[in-house]
């Protein structure tokens, strides 16, 4: 059977097991609310995205975290703020059935419309071998959110030599083809998220997860409304 294949019929048993209703959802916030400063740009509400479509389970542009992990990047955007930046983000909370849809989507090897934006390097066959496309995601346990640095003095985001999502070696944060200014400007990222309890991905200079993350073993399926 082949590894997208399987990868579908995991994903059905997570849903199966998933609490597909509100359960769960008390020990999570707004992230608007609880870090006022934050900029949101939820790219799977949107149709631009590697998908190329809105992404199931994302019924309003908003962002949830879980109140701890809230409570951390509330620090780190304070810090940002202090330096001149605020934090934009781009995904925090995902449901389960959004993997879902993106397993589904990765199976489909025709379905190659976002390959310019976001994996022109790569044959789409390859996606779930080198674990770009998973059948579980640390954003379902709610404490994991991807983000960059917005300048506030020019008005845009910190050029960090490459963009969300982007599939391939690129996004590692620690990528010899950037510019020296590009490469600090993910380490100030990681400096600042690094200091206020959260991990990095060592595959995605954008990501990353609460240290003391309140659910380590759930992962959730509510709704992003």
């Amino acid at each position: 059977m082949k590894k997208w294949a399987m990868a579908i019929l995991a994903v059905i048993g997570l849903l199966a097991g998933c609490a597909r209703t509100e359960e769960g959802r008390e020990g999570f916030v707004e992230l608007a609310e609880a870090v006022p400063d934050v900029i949101l740009e939820i790219r799977y509400y949107s149709t631009y995205n590697f998908t190329g479509e809105r992404i199931d389970g994302y019924e309003e542009p908003c962002a949830l975290l879980t109140k701890e992990a809230a409570e951390a990047l509330k620090a780190a955007s304070d810090d940002c703020v202090g330096r001149g930046y605020r934090l934009k983000v781009y995904d925090a909370y995902r449901p389960q059935r959004a993997v879902a849809h993106f397993v589904r989507w990765a199976a489909d090897q025709d379905d190659t419309r976002m390959k310019q934006p976001f994996y022109p390097e790569l044959d789409k066959s390859v996606l779930f071998e080198q674990g770009y496309i998973a059948e579980r995601s640390g954003h379902s346990r709610g404490s994991t959110v991807d983000l960059t640095l917005f300048d506030m003095r020019t008005g845009k985001e910190v050029d960090m030599g490459g963009t969300f999502d982007w599939f391939g070696e690129r996004s590692h944060p620690d990528c010899q083809e950037v510019t020296g200014e590009q490469f600090a400007n993910r380490m100030m990222l990681r400096d600042i998220m690094v200091a206020h309890g959260f991990r990095p991905l060592a595959e995605e200079w954008w990501h990353f997860t609460l240290e003391n993350e309140p659910y380590p073993d759930t992962y959730f399926d509510f709704p992003v409304k």
